[in-house]
């Protein structure tokens, strides 16, 4: 079975990197896959799963979570500031604060509702023009504005370019959290989560691995 293989993988990789086992989250991104698929992976018994869009999320997810116990849904996309309510109530880890006025909608709005998902920065390590995150150069300043808007940072989050040794890019993101007092480390996607988990991953996300090719929507 396909999760079986990933999470036999994911062992190995915390034992030869002399990680405790069972320290590494895997995360099934099931964005645009079909809901059959989606449900055979909770049916084996996984209960971590990763959407990008809130929309898709808020779909697919309520009604599985009335079927399913323990569900624990990360949002891993780029967040619209006037999703941020959506995302909060339906989330329970967004990977994808990237801006300090994305970082202010989700405080004030974990003021009203009492209650906060567990965050992640994303850093856009590559420093590329077309990818969300906020730069290297920028990130210890922005941690510690988060902070002082007591949001509850869990770590930082990275998704390599796609031309780049990527290990490069982990290598510095686990820099930037370890300055900066951070243990969760989202890093690590189907191609390259072993090497992820070498250097500290705590979270991988991989979808197609699991699922097998994405199924984009009709239309």
């Amino acid at each position: 079975m396909a999760l079986e293989d990933i999470q036999n993988r994911i062992a190995k990789a915390e034992a030869d990197a002399g990680r405790t086992p069972g320290s590494v989250k895997l995360i099934a991104v099931s964005k645009v896959q079909p809901l059959d698929r989606v449900e055979a992976v909770l049916e084996q018994g996984h209960r971590i799963f990763g959407e990008n869009k809130v929309q898709e999320a808020a779909g697919k997810w309520p009604d599985f979570r009335t079927r399913y116990d323990g569900i624990e849904l990360h949002l891993i996309g780029p967040l619209q500031s006037n999703k941020t309510r959506q995302a909060m109530e339906l989330a329970d880890a967004i990977h994808s604060v990237d801006r300090p006025k994305l970082a202010k909608g989700i405080a004030r709005i974990a003021q009203e509702l009492g209650s906060c998902p567990d965050l992640f920065i994303q850093v856009n390590t590559g420093e590329e023009e077309q990818k969300a995150g906020i730069l290297p150069a920028d990130a210890d300043a922005f941690i510690a504005e988060c902070r002082d808007l007591d949001l509850p940072i869990h770590g930082l989050m990275c998704i390599p370019p796609v031309d780049e040794e990527p290990a490069l890019h982990f290598a510095l993101l686990a820099k930037i959290a370890e300055r900066n007092g951070l243990d969760g480390l989202s890093m690590g996607m189907s191609a390259d989560f072993e090497s992820a988990i070498a250097l500290g991953a705590t979270h991988v996300r991989v979808g197609s691995a699991i699922f097998g090719d994405r199924v984009p929507p009709a239309g």
